[in-house]
C-alpha cells in the first residue's frame, strides 16, 4: 500500500522543482513595460554626432525601442557635436517644458566627452540634470555584440578570433573599460580570444590586433563593431575585416534595455550642480 505521506512529499518536491524552474525562466525574460513615476526626469540620450546620415536615424530607432519599453517616459535625443539638437539646446527645451533631465551617454566607455563635456553641460543646464554612466561593460551590451556577430554570419570554428573595434580615447579608463568588454565577450563566445582595438587615440589599431591574433594561430577572425551607430570609425574599422564584420549595435533590444538601466541608476542620484556644492 502506498504511504500517503511519501506520496505527498513526492508531489510537493515535484511542485517545488517546477516552481523553481519556472522562476529561473521568468528571471531571464525581459522586464515588462512599466510606466514612469509622476514627474520622472526626461531621458536625454546623448550621441556623439556624425556626418553620416545613418547615425541619427539609427539612434532615433533605438530611442523608439526605449519608448516602447517605458511608455509615457519623455525620451529625447541630443548630440555632442555635428548634429542638432546639441546638448545645451536639448536641455533648454527640457527646461521650457518644466522637466528635470538625465543625460544618458550613448557611448561605450569613459572619455573626455563622458567625464568633462556632459558634466559641464549638466552643471550649466537651466534645470537639475544628472549624468548617467556610459553603456560600458555590461551583460546587456555583450548580448547585443554577440547577436550582431551571429547576424553577420559568425559561428564557432577552428582558429577563431575576434577583434573588438571601438572609437578609442587617450583616457586610460576608457581603454580599461574596453578591455573589460572584450573579456566579457570572450566568455560569452565560449573562450574565443577577443582583442580590443581602436580607430583613434589608442593602440592597438585593428590591423595590429589582427596581426597579433594571426601570430597566435588565429586566422578566422571577425571584427565586432563596438559602436552604437554607423559612422566614419565604424566604416573604417569594418573595412579591415579579413572575414566578416558585425553591424553597429544600433537599435538592438538589449541596448534599449541598457539605456533604461543607466537612466534608472542615475535618476536617484544628486544633480550635477548639487554634487559640485557638496
Amino acid at each position: 500500500m502506498t504511504d500517503p505521506d511519501s506520496t505527498f512529499d513526492s508531489a510537493a518536491g515535484l511542485l517545488g522543482r517546477i516552481t523553481e524552474q519556472l522562476g529561473t525562466r521568468l528571471s531571464h525574460l525581459p522586464h515588462p513595460r512599466t510606466r514612469p513615476p509622476m514627474n520622472a526626469p526626461t531621458l536625454v540620450a546623448v550621441g556623439h554626432g556624425s556626418r553620416d546620415p545613418r547615425a541619427r536615424a539609427t539612434l532615433s530607432r533605438l530611442l523608439d525601442r526605449v519608448r516602447e519599453l517605458r511608455p509615457g517616459l519623455d525620451v529625447r535625443l541630443a548630440h555632442i557635436e555635428l548634429n542638432a539638437p546639441l546638448i545645451g539646446e536639448a536641455l533648454a527645451q527640457t527646461a521650457a517644458d518644466g522637466r528635470d533631465a538625465v543625460l544618458v551617454p550613448l557611448l561605450l566607455a569613459p572619455g573626455h566627452h563622458v567625464t568633462h563635456d556632459l558634466p559641464a553641460a549638466a552643471a550649466a543646464a537651466p534645470v537639475p540634470a544628472r549624468v548617467a554612466a556610459p553603456l560600458g561593460a555590461h551583460p546587456l551590451l555583450v548580448e547585443a555584440l554577440a547577436d550582431r556577430l551571429a547576424e553577420a554570419g559568425w559561428t564557432p570554428g577552428e582558429g577563431d578570433g575576434v577583434v573588438l573595434a571601438s572609437a578609442g580615447s587617450r583616457d586610460p579608463r576608457s581603454t580599461a573599460e574596453t578591455r573589460r568588454i572584450a573579456a566579457l565577450l570572450g566568455e560569452r563566445l565560449g573562450g574565443v580570444p577577443v582583442v580590443p582595438a581602436y580607430a583613434s587615440a589608442a593602440a592597438p589599431t585593428v590591423p595590429e590586433a589582427l596581426r597579433a591574433l594571426a601570430a597566435r594561430g588565429r586566422h578566422r577572425v571577425a571584427v565586432a563593431s563596438c559602436f552604437t551607430a554607423p559612422g566614419l570609425f565604424a566604416t573604417r574599422t569594418a573595412a579591415h575585416a579579413p572575414w566578416l564584420a558585425s553591424a553597429p549595435l544600433g537599435d538592438h533590444p538589449a541596448l534599449a534595455r541598457l539605456v533604461l538601466h543607466r537612466y534608472d541608476r542615475a535618476r536617484t542620484t544628486l544633480p550635477v550642480r548639487e554634487l559640485a556644492a557638496v
